[in-house]
């Protein structure tokens, strides 16, 4: 990497970092730090859901899931951005619309693990739940999602990381993430797009190996405490 390339993406940093506020690296973080924590809530119950459910429900829950897994990502937040007004009937920020299509991918995804973590677990441990008086809803909420939600936890970091590489997706909808601000960057110079996308990996695979080395590191803590 040149040292003049070197220098266009220091000179640049603070434009990097946040943008015309917000935006950056900033907006990136704060797109997927919200994206995950709805679309994991959203996600376990539809999981509950799909464990719970029967019929007709169940069948809906499973087209709808089923659905957001099948669409593009880029798709789903182009059709949010247009839809989510008309819907609502109010002006809905771009930012928003991103957050919403990134949640709803992602809870489809993480929903199907949880429900795969709750129907693994033994049919001995739920019986035995009920016949000591509890209802089905403390025997999900005390028992059995717990142990779902620890076991599955790999594959919920493994969708985590694809919401914050996803949030790149967020140009189509003119929303100054860091992709976006760093190719915003690269056409005004022209001659270093090499050594600024180089920065971009960079900093997308610090922000996902952060979030993955952190996640092990609690579970080994509290393992490591258990024992």
């Amino acid at each position: 990497m040149e040292l003049k390339g070197l220098t266009v993406i220091w000179d640049n940093l603070p434009y990097l970092m946040w943008g015309n506020f917000p935006g950056g690296i900033f907006l990136t973080l704060m797109m997927s730090v919200i994206a995950i924590i709805f679309s994991t809530l959203l996600g376990i119950l539809a999981g509950i859901g799909l464990t719970v459910l029967n019929g007709i429900a169940r069948q809906l829950l499973i087209i709808l899931l089923g659905f957001l897994r099948a669409i593009p990502v880029i798709m789903l937040i182009f059709w949010t951005y247009f839809l989510l007004p008309v819907l609502l009937n109010i002006d809905v920020p771009a930012i928003a619309t991103v957050i919403s299509a990134l949640t709803f991918i992602g809870a489809a995804y993480i929903g199907h693990s949880v429900h795969a973590g709750m129907v693994a677990i033994a049919n001995e441990q739920w019986q035995a739940a009920y016949s000591l008086g509890l209802t089905k809803r403390q025997v999900i909420g005390y028992i059995i999602l717990p142990q779902a939600l620890k076991m599955m936890l790999p594959s919920f970091v493994n969708q985590w990381v694809s919401l914050i590489k996803d949030t790149s997706l967020a140009y189509i909808v003119g929303v100054a993430e860091f992709t976006f601000i760093a190719t915003q960057i690269n056409n005004r110079s022209m001659v270093y797009p090499t050594e600024i996308f180089l920065f971009v990996i960079l900093v997308y695979f610090v922000i996902c190996a952060s979030l993955d080395i952190s996640v092990s590191r609690l579970t080994q803590k509290r393992f490591n405490q258990k024992n």
